[in-house]
C-alpha cells in the first residue's frame, strides 16, 4: 500500500471523504467529520467574503488541534477544495490562505493541479485532483497530483460518465498513488466496494447534505429525505456541464423541465454569480438519494457507515 495512504488511514475510522459541496459544506461539517474519523472537506468559495475563509480555516484548525489533545492520533486530516479554473477570480487569495493554514489535503478542481503543486508541497501538504475521465486523470497525474479523486457516473452535481467498475481499473493501469472514488456511494457497503475495486478511499457527498451540520436549508434536506432515484435528472442546462439535480427543486424554481436537454448560454460555471444562484435554488443529489431516510448528526451517520462497512468486510466470499 502506498505510504501516503498508510499515513492517512492510520488516523481514520473509515476510509472516507465527506465530499466538498458548493453552498453546503462549511466548517461545522469539516470539524465533525474529522472528529468522527473521516476526512472533512469544503470548497473555499463557500466562504464569502474572503475574510470569512480566513475565519473558517482558523476555526477548523483550532477546533481540530483541541480535539487532538483529547483523542491523539484519531482525528482525521481535513481538506480544502480549490477551483483552479481561470474563472476563479479569488484563486490566488484562496491559495495564500491554504498555505497560511497548511491545509493537509488540497483537492484541485476544474483544471490542472500544476498551478498549486509546488506551493502545497512546499509545506508538506498533498494535492488530490478531482477528475471525471481517464484522460483528465492521466493529465492530473502528469501534472504532479499526489492523489486522484475519480468522479464516476451517479454522483450528485457535476458527474462523470464512466461507471466506477470501469474507471478505477483504467486509472490503476498508469497510477499507483492514492485514489478516491466517488459517484453514487451512499452507505458503508459502498465504501468497502470502492476498496475492492482498487480505490483507497470513498467520496460521499449526497448523504452528508442531510446532516444537522450541513449548511443546506431545511427544505433541501427534507426534499432529500422524500426523494428517490426517479427524482434525479442529469442535465447540462444550468452550468454547461452534465450534473445530477433534484427534479422537484427545478420545478419549484419555475424552470420548465423540457428545456433541460441542452445548456443555457446565459449561465455557466464561468459566470460565478449566476452559478451561485443556480446552486442556491436548484439542488443537486446523487443516484443513491433514496437511501436517505432522515436528517441526522454527522457522528451518528458515520457510526452507521462504520457498522455497514464492518459487516461488508466480514461477509464471506463464495468459494
Amino acid at each position: 500500500m502506498n505510504e501516503q495512504v498508510v499515513a492517512i488511514k492510520k488516523r481514520l475510522s473509515l476510509p472516507l471523504f465527506s465530499a466538498p459541496m458548493f453552498l453546503v459544506s462549511g466548517p461545522d461539517m469539516v470539524i465533525e467529520a474529522c472528529k468522527a474519523g473521516i476526512i472533512g472537506s469544503f470548497p473555499t468559495l463557500n466562504a464569502r467574503p474572503l475574510d470569512m475563509l480566513d475565519e473558517w480555516m482558523n476555526s477548523i484548525m483550532q477546533s481540530l488541534e483541541k480535539a487532538e489533545e483529547t483523542n491523539p492520533g484519531r482525528i482525521a486530516p481535513w481538506a480544502a477544495n480549490l477551483i483552479v479554473h481561470r474563472s476563479n477570480s479569488r484563486f490566488k487569495q484562496d491559495l495564500d490562505l491554504v498555505v497560511k493554514y497548511r491545509v493537509p489535503i488540497v483537492i484541485s478542481a476544474l483544471g490542472s493541479p500544476r498551478s498549486v503543486v509546488d506551493e502545497i508541497h512546499g509545506y508538506g501538504g498533498l494535492v488530490f485532483s478531482d477528475v471525471s475521465s481517464v484522460n483528465f486523470a492521466r493529465k492530473a497525474a502528469d501534472a504532479g497530483a499526489d492523489g486522484l479523486v475519480l468522479i464516476a457516473a451517479g454522483a450528485g452535481g457535476h458527474t462523470g460518465q464512466m461507471t466506477a467498475m470501469s474507471f478505477v481499473p483504467a486509472v490503476r493501469e498508469f497510477f499507483d498513488g492514492p485514489i478516491v472514488l466517488g459517484g453514487g456511494i451512499i452507505d458503508g457497503r459502498g465504501v468497502r466496494a470502492a476498496e475492492v475495486l482498487g480505490a483507497d478511499f470513498a467520496y460521499m457527498g449526497t448523504r452528508f447534505i442531510a446532516t444537522e451540520e450541513s449548511m443546506a436549508s431545511g427544505a433541501y434536506k427534507d426534499m432529500l429525505v422524500q426523494s428517490n432515484v426517479n427524482d434525479i435528472i442529469l442535465s447540462p442546462y444550468f452550468t454547461g456541464i452534465n450534473a445530477n439535480y433534484l427534479l422537484p427543486s427545478i420545478r419549484q424554481a419555475g424552470v420548465d423541465p423540457s428545456l433541460l436537454h441542452k445548456a443555457n448560454p446565459e449561465i455557466g460555471f464561468d459566470k460565478q454569480e449566476s452559478d451561485r444562484k443556480v446552486w442556491r435554488d436548484i439542488w443537486s443529489a446523487g443516484q443513491g438519494v433514496g437511501s436517505i431516510k432522515r436528517v441526522q448528526p454527522i457522528a451518528e451517520l458515520v457510526a452507521e457507515l462504520k457498522a455497514e462497512y464492518r459487516a461488508a468486510c466480514e461477509t464471506p466470499a463464495y468459494v
